[in-house]
């Protein structure tokens, strides 16, 4: 039984080696149980107090066997026959038949890993000659290795049966030789070893099972942490695309308005012009540092990046002064008794009312105003922006990366977005949002 143990399979030793880098607490977790799962089955017949030279060794030999496991299951043949050899020599005739019972006992063992099953047969019909013809052999501590093996490496049913067999010779044995000095103890005894090693390898398969299986869950925890990863990669890329989307292409719209403006106004009315360029390079500032500070999120050192808040429902009368400037006549109206709305809710409709802007401003033709709308009707929020320009050839000319951002943008506050040609003229946007989830809470 001590070289049936020591042959255990080198699969109970294989231990999840992989990157820990952005690996979550739980998969961690895992490796270190599969690493405690690993000791307490490569070590079952050392005492907890073991050294650790003792480990070392262990260890080189775990190794050792999981490389090469047939070299190290015919060492372990060799190792039985170093030790029943001089049992052979003291205690028996060492008459030529014994030898080749001893042989025939040992040999099979070198390939009980691969043909378990075969291995075990063999050496039951050798150990069923031996009964019959000759004396017993210490050699005969190689059908406990084999039911082992069968134990380890197969199903429970074919275990049972093996042992049933074995059990059987153990009948046969304590009946003819009382290797004990009497039946009942050689057959206690003997039936004790082979319940020992059929117990032995069960238990090992069930450990060997439980670690395979905890592997593989650490393998999928390592796969869905790599996949919401990526999900994250992509979700923040939407989110900058969007918020470079709104802050480029609204800037864009209205320093283009504004340079038409200046230079249609240069030569007649040069002030307005001045004040056109003038508002064109405050825009410009302002739309840079905007995309700095979005850019700045990017850097490894966010922690130096200007955390100036991002735009909210303050930040609304500025934004219908920048249209004013383009020469619309854009206004802000609200109704409703105001509830409490989360910053980020409120950069949401901030942005919503920039891209209607910025449309009206691209394809509202000859577009005088802009009429923007907020209605609290709790548990509702009601934006709606309606321009005068009059409608493009067709609603696709207006359906670009802009609308489909608004429609992103109000999705994660559970609420929806209309666009279109309005039935009295001009182009509409309205939008609402649920009050339970922009207001934080």
């Amino acid at each position: 039984m001590i070289v049936a143990g020591l042959a255990y399979d080198p699969e109970m030793t294989q231990v999840v080696r992989r990157d820990d880098r952005g690996i979550n607490i739980e998969c961690r977790a895992l490796r270190t149980l599969v690493g405690r799962q690993n000791d307490a089955v490569a070590t079952p017949g050392l005492a907890l107090g073991r050294t650790s030279a003792v480990q070392a060794v262990w260890s080189r030999l775990v190794d050792f066997d999981q490389a090469r496991p047939h070299v190290a299951d015919a060492l372990a043949a060799v190792a039985i026959a170093v030790v029943a050899t001089p049992w052979l020599l003291l205690h028996t005739n060492h008459r030529p038949t014994l030898w080749l019972f001893q042989v025939a006992l040992i040999v099979p063992l070198i390939w009980r890993r691969r043909y378990p099953v075969a291995v075990f047969v063999v050496l039951a019909g050798v150990a069923m000659a031996q009964w019959l013809i000759a004396d017993p052999l210490l050699a005969d501590v190689s059908l406990l290795a084999a039911l082992f093996t069968i134990a380890l490496e197969r199903p429970l049913r074919t275990a049972v049966a093996a042992g049933a067999v074995l059990e059987l010779g153990v009948i046969l044995a304590s009946s003819r030789w009382s290797l004990a000095d009497s039946w009942i103890r050689s057959f206690v005894g003997l039936s004790g070893l082979l319940a020992a090693a059929l117990l032995l390898g069960a238990v090992l398969q069930v450990r060997r099972a439980h670690l395979v299986e905890l592997t593989d869950r650490a393998a999928r925890l390592e796969l869905e942490h790599d996949q919401q990863a990526r999900i994250a990669v992509a979700a923040e890329r939407t989110r900058i695309a969007r918020e470079m989307h709104d802050i480029i292409a609204h800037s864009l719209a209205v320093i283009v308005t504004l340079a038409d403006a200046a230079g249609a106004k240069l030569a007649k009315e040069p002030e307005r012009a001045g004040a056109a360029v003038q508002s064109i390079a405050d825009i410009g500032r302002e739309a840079l540092g905007d995309t700095r500070r979005l850019l700045g999120v990017l850097r490894e050192n966010a922690g130096d990046a200007d955390l100036t808040p991002q735009p909210g429902l303050d930040q609304l009368d500025g934004l219908m002064k920048q249209l004013g400037a383009t020469g619309l006549r854009a206004t802000l109206t609200l109704e409703g008794r105001p509830f409490p709305i989360a910053p980020a809710a409120e950069l949401t409709i901030y942005r919503l009312l920039q891209e209607a802007g910025t449309n009206t401003l691209k394809h509202g033709r000859n577009a005088t105003r802009f009429d923007a709308h907020l209605r609290y009707a709790y548990p509702q929020l009601i934006i709606d922006a309606l321009d005068d320009g009059r409608p493009a050839q067709t609603t696709s000319d207006r359906a670009g990366h802009g609308i489909a951002g608004m429609r992103e943008r109000v999705a994660l506050y559970g609420g929806t977005v209309q666009t279109g040609p309005d039935p009295h003229g001009g182009w509409r946007m309205t939008a609402s949002l649920s009050a339970g989830t922009i207001n934080g809470h």
